[in-house]
């Protein structure tokens, strides 16, 4: 087994970035959903409500982000690393309610046009800290502004399983994985609870539990009932459609592709 894809969403719930290394941090992917966009109360915005963020597609560059509308490449902005504001805000993410930095005025305005409502992009200082849940926690760690884990990988042999059961095959972006992996048999990733990439060791977590993102085609922003409809006659678990499983970093500071995967410890 091997790894065959590397991907990061800077900007939660808009599109994502193929790399073919990257580096580890506790928090996840370096760059990995370190912003997210909110409404005015602070509340994150995702493509379960708009799902017009997928048309937004972000690139990374040696000074910062670019975020390009898919349908007119005129239409872009630049975000650099660094926010040029130093306001806080109070944001919040599920159940998590934590402090991040406003990047830009002129960039959150931006935000607000494509999207057609009030919005600002913020940034996650490294003084926050979203800490996980003791019951999954091995030393305490961080999470960014991903949805519950720092990590998430899914087989590729677990979506060529899905795929000969719908009538439209779907692609791997639908699930928004960080690594995927080729060689075993489907939903191999299920049986393990330790595995290593490369130098990397992590650790599984949990099951990652699917929602109806999975149905919003990332191409066109258009939506339908599947893969969620098929995946739930046989991938539920206590009333959840399970696909792909969360991980946590133990250890080891870079990933690439063909890095060989090993199964450390079994469930």
């Amino acid at each position: 087994m091997h790894l065959s894809g590397i991907y990061i969403y800077p900007i939660k719930s808009l599109s994502g970035i193929s790399l073919t290394e990257a580096i580890l941090e506790e928090k996840g992917i370096r760059y990995d959903r370190r912003w997210m966009l909110v409404d005015e109360s602070g509340m994150f915005l995702s493509q379960r409500t708009f799902p017009k963020m997928a048309l937004l597609q972000v690139s990374l560059n040696s000074d910062g982000l670019v975020v390009t509308d898919k349908n007119n490449s005129e239409i872009n902005i630049s975000i650099p690393f660094e926010p040029k504001s130093t306001l806080r805000k109070s944001v919040t993410i599920w159940e998590d309610t934590i402090e991040a930095q406003l990047v830009d005025e002129n960039i959150s305005k931006w935000f607000s046009e494509q999207l057609e409502m009030p919005c600002d992009l913020v940034i996650m200082p490294d003084s926050t800290q979203r800490k996980l849940k003791e019951k999954y926690a091995v030393n305490g760690e961080s999470v960014s502004f991903a949805d519950g884990m720092p990590y998430l990988l899914i087989g590729q042999s677990s979506l060529i399983d899905l795929n000969a059961k719908l009538e439209n095959p779907v692609p791997m972006d639908r699930f928004r994985p960080n690594f995927v992996f080729e060689g075993g048999e489907e939903f191999i990733e299920d049986t393990w609870e330790e595995i290593q990439i490369g130098d990397a060791l992590f650790k599984i977590t949990k099951p990652c539990a699917r929602c109806v993102m999975t149905t919003i085609n990332q191409d066109d922003a258009s939506k339908s009932k599947e893969p969620l409809r098929t995946l739930a006659t046989y991938r539920t678990v206590d009333g959840k459609v399970m696909f792909g499983q969360n991980m946590l970093l133990l250890k080891g500071v870079k990933v690439k592709i063909g890095d060989s995967l090993k199964t450390i410890k079994l469930k």
